[in-house]
């Protein structure tokens, strides 16, 4: 076990990728990503400016790949399009008062051939 110099354990180096979308502009972007402070500051600012933030290692082990500014692959479409929606129905949740939809099991909708399940 890795410990901090405080004596505590150390926590794994926290990654993030932030996305945008925008209608009739194809796939998705890639916008931010990094480890470490950088996720954190990524993370911050999502919060201060009320976006949402879905956490899922596998996406974001994949998403990380992508280089900056690119879009999304089509194997990725789908869990996307799933977070997407879901954001969606946040929104309308919020406006009408309901209570937010549960979020989407991301790790069971990426493409079989990047599950980190498998030994």
């Amino acid at each position: 076990m890795t410990m901090h110099r405080d004596g505590g354990p150390k926590r794994p180096m926290q990654s993030a990728v932030a996305l945008a979308y925008h209608d009739g502009k194809g796939a998705p972007r890639v916008v931010a990503k990094g480890r470490g402070l950088v996720a954190e500051q990524i993370i911050a600012v999502a919060a201060e400016a009320g976006v949402y933030v879905h956490e899922s290692k596998e996406l974001v082990s994949l998403l990380m790949d992508i280089d900056l500014d690119r879009q999304i692959p089509p194997a990725l479409y789908r869990v996307i399009a799933e977070l997407l929606a879901w954001l969606y129905h946040i929104e309308a949740a919020k406006k009408s008062g309901a209570l937010p939809p549960p979020a989407p099991d991301t790790a069971a909708a990426l493409p079989p051939s990047t599950s980190t399940d498998e030994p």
